[in-house]
This record gives C-alpha cells, structure tokens and sequence, in this order.
C-alpha cells in the first residue's frame, strides 16, 4: 500500500462504514470524527514500540555563555537520548577526534567534579541554573555527561585552550524525536509506507466500533496480522529481530564434539563384541542429525551401567 493522506484515509473508512462521500475532513462530523480517531490511533501505534525510523542523528545546541561552558542543550523535539560524541581535538589543525561521552547518573557525576580540587588552576567553578557549584576542568576535552532536569545536558571539562565553551558543530548525538499529527486534508502521518496498511484498518476497526457499535471482523483480522508482522519487520535496514539459534551458534561445535566421541566409544562397547562393525557405523550415521545429543549420551550410559559394558566418565 502507498502512502496516504488524512482525507484518502477518511474517504477509505466511511466508504466502509456506508457513510456519505466527503471532499474534506471538515465537510461533516462524521469525517471529523474518522479524522480524530486516525490520529488517536496513529499515536497509539507510535507509542506502542521504539520504531527505527523515529530515531535520527542531532546536533546539541551549546550554551552560548562563558558562565556555564559545558552546558548544552537536547533540540525540542527529542525525547530519548541514546548516545553523544564530541570531537575531542586538541588542537584547532588536528584531525577530527569524535568519541563517545559516558553518560553518568547525577550523584555519580557529582561524585566526580566533587573529588576535584575547586582551588586548582585548571578548574573553573561553574554555577549550575539552580545555584549548585560544579568543578568543571578547563584543560582536557569532556568525558563525562550528566542531566539534572532531563533537558539540559552538562559535560565534566572542555579545553580552554582551544574553546571557551563546548560546540554545537563538535557534537553528534542520536535519539528518537517526537512526531506531530495535523488535522489536515493533506497531512500525510509520519509512517514508512509498509505501516500504513496497519494504521488503516486499526483505524478502522475502532471507527466501527464506536461510530457504529458494531465489530468490523475484516479490518480487526488485517490489523492483528500487520500488528504481528511489524513487530518483526518495523526495520528497513539491518532487520529489527535478531531471533535466537538455540544451541546451534559455532561456539557449541566443541561440546556437540565431545558428546560424539563419547557416543562413538560407546557404540564401539556396544556392538564390536559382537562382531557388529557394520550396524554400529549405521547406527551412527543415523545419529548425526540428532539435536539431543547430551541426552542421548545418558540414555546410552545408563544402557552401558546397565549391562556393565562399560563406564563413562
């Protein structure tokens, strides 16, 4: 399904739902109400999981004060941060230096600058927005970042020498932005287009149910498949889910080996006694298969005990 609009939306469901045709959202109450209940839904869906395609690279926008150097900003529209990098150069000609900044809890991040001689000449006391002192370094490139007010971002140093303040074009972040639904004909709700098939028929489905106090079972089926399907396949790149192997990884080769070997000593035990090289090879070839090796081999222990073939160890 290709990408649509508020109004084709709309004009979807209340063809539907055996409702007058509409040319805009506004044309009656009932398109009004189509139209709030796709946006209900739209934020229900994007509230439900952490879609790859709502996270994005930033920018953090510096302080622009010498007063508080190492303060800087989230933009508006983000709401979780998950990393920040700052290009840690010491020198204006030096090549670029980006590395990670390690994120510390705020009594941890005060546990840090307060260690710190505040007399030192390679610390400026910096006053935080809420009169708190900070010994911040003023003679090596941030290593450390904290929040106290989950908006504003406070690293520990920043390089005099090179800065009197840390800056925005110096910093990469990522995180996952917020996203805006306008009640418009032509507003066209932030989705990849595979979401859309999903977003109509839950839209749907809830429109039936409460504009017409009936249940839409066609749309409720398609929505519950698309709801499955994206909880697998939200992720155009890289894929989403990485589903376990359950044993079967390159790292289990070893053990598998040793239970063979075992497996083979005690088909050795079990049949040359009785001149049965030809069975016991057979036997084993059908084994090679078999993911339940290290019951196999105590099933074949407890046979050898049994009958005092032998005594694995």
């Amino acid at each position: 399904m290709a990408k649509m609009n508020l109004l084709a939306m709309t004009q979807d469901i209340l063809s539907d739902m055996d409702s007058d045709d509409v040319n805009s959202i506004n044309d009656s109450v009932e398109a009004l109400q189509v139209a709030q209940i796709i946006k209900t839904t739209y934020y229900n869906i994007i509230d439900g999981k952490n879609y790859a395609f709502l996270y994005e690279l930033f920018k953090l926008t510096a302080s622009g004060t010498d007063d508080r150097p190492t303060h800087m900003k989230l933009p508006e529209d983000i709401i979780d941060l998950k990393w920040i990098k700052y290009n840690n150069k010491k020198k204006a000609t030096d090549k670029d230096n980006f590395q990670m900044i390690d994120y510390k809890l705020p009594e941890d991040f005060m546990d840090i600058v307060d260690a710190r001689d505040s007399t030192a000449t390679n610390i400026k006391k910096v006053t935080d927005t809420t009169g708190i002192t900070l010994n911040i370094l003023n003679d090596k490139c941030p290593q450390y970042f904290t929040s106290f007010d989950d908006e504003t971002i406070v690293m520990d140093a920043y390089l005099k020498t090179l800065e009197s303040t840390l800056q925005n074009s110096k910093t990469q972040s990522h995180g996952k932005r917020s996203v805006a639904f306008t009640m418009s004909d032509t507003f066209t709700p932030d989705l990849p287009v595979q979401m859309f098939t999903y977003l109509l028929n839950e839209a749907k489905s809830a429109c039936f149910l409460t504009l017409k106090q009936m249940a839409n079972q066609k749309a409720e089926q398609i929505s519950v498949t698309q709801r499955r399907r994206m909880s697998q396949d939200a992720w155009k790149i890289a894929k989403g889910i990485r589903y376990p192997n359950y044993g079967r990884h390159a790292a289990n080769k070893t053990r598998s080996n040793k239970y063979w070997v075992l497996i083979h000593r005690i088909l050795n035990h079990l049949y040359t006694q009785n001149n049965m090289e030809r069975k016991r090879k057979e036997l084993a070839h059908k084994l090679q298969n078999c993911c339940l090796l290290p019951r196999l081999v105590r099933l074949l222990r407890l046979s050898l005990l049994t009958k005092k073939l032998l005594k694995v160890t």
